[in-house]
């Protein structure tokens, strides 16, 4: 199962920032994926097309994938 543990680096250790949140036994190996990012901003990111419809998501990321939108096309190039 994959799941999203928020943690602190400190003394050569990664620390859960919520414990009793954690299901793992003792022992459980674990791969850990670090995200130095800035949580804000991935949230941010996320919620880009929060409330708009199927049809308006589509919309936008065909036009994003068509450059003629955004740069003037000159004949002959």
């Amino acid at each position: 199962m994959q799941r999203a543990i928020d943690a602190i680096f400190e003394n050569g250790m990664f620390r859960p920032v919520h414990r009793e949140l954690l299901a793992i036994p003792e022992g459980q190996r674990v791969r850990i994926t670090v995200d130095d990012g800035d949580p804000e901003s991935l949230r941010l990111a996320m919620s880009v097309y929060d409330g708009l419809s199927d049809d308006d998501i589509n919309e936008i990321e065909k036009n994003a994938v068509d450059r003629s939108k955004f740069f003037n096309s000159r004949s002959g190039n």
